[in-house]
């Protein structure tokens, strides 16, 4: 048996042009600089409180980044109703997930720095509520790389960390396996660079959404 935690943002679906948006428009609610569309890239993943400190220059969590998060989040919403701003699933993963689910000895999960109820939207609007067994959030866990997400999934599921393996586009999914004690698998479509990824312990870098039923199914 394998358990196969995925990523969302920057692995599943695009959602890069809602979150620069919404923390464009939090930032400037809150009289602060804009940053720059690379740093804002570079926190994707993070839990938003996290992110949003990483972003202001802060070694900590603070209040005003409490309230900041609080305010993108009454945001986002608003924001996704522009029908630009919609998550779409990456070319070829709709394919790759519905051959994972095929396979009796797969179970599929989610790790994600998305909020429960961001999380909960993506897999409604596509489809996918029922078919994640597994699914850890923002809202659950502490942020990527701390392993939470991945040791309370291997718990719910019965599963070793060693039968984990885990999908992502960051440095922080890479380093959260390792923590954990799973293995990772990058990719290359999303917001982190695969050389960063395989530094980080990455078994391997797909270069689509096929490479990943390679990896995970036949070991290749």
């Amino acid at each position: 048996m394998k358990l196969v935690l995925f990523d969302c943002d920057g692995t599943l679906v695009d959602s890069l042009a809602i979150i620069q948006e919404t923390m464009v428009r939090t930032f400037r609610a809150f009289g602060h600089a804009v940053p720059e569309e690379h740093a804002i890239r570079g926190t994707v993943g993070l839990t938003l409180d996290v992110a949003i400190a990483g972003l202001l220059g802060r070694q900590a969590v603070d209040h005003e980044c409490r309230d900041m998060m609080g305010y993108y989040r009454s945001l986002f919403a608003e924001v996704r109703r522009d029908p630009a701003m919609q998550e779409k699933l990456y070319d070829g993963i709709a394919v790759m997930l519905s051959e994972l689910f095929l396979q009796d000895d797969i179970l599929v999960g989610a790790v994600t720095g998305k909020s429960r109820r961001g999380l909960d939207h993506m897999l409604k609007t596509h489809g996918y509520s029922e078919k994640f067994i597994a699914t850890r959030t923002a809202d659950d866990c502490p942020s990527k790389p701390n392993p939470a997400m991945v040791l309370e999934c291997c718990d719910e599921t019965g599963m070793r960390p060693e039968q984990a393996v885990v999908v992502g586009d960051s440095v922080f999914d890479i380093q959260m396996a390792r923590s954990a004690g799973a293995s990772a698998i990058g990719v290359s479509w999303g917001y982190g660079a695969p050389d960063a990824l395989k530094q980080s312990g990455a078994m391997a870098i797909a270069a689509t959404p096929d490479d990943i039923l390679k990896y995970v199914l036949k070991g290749e």
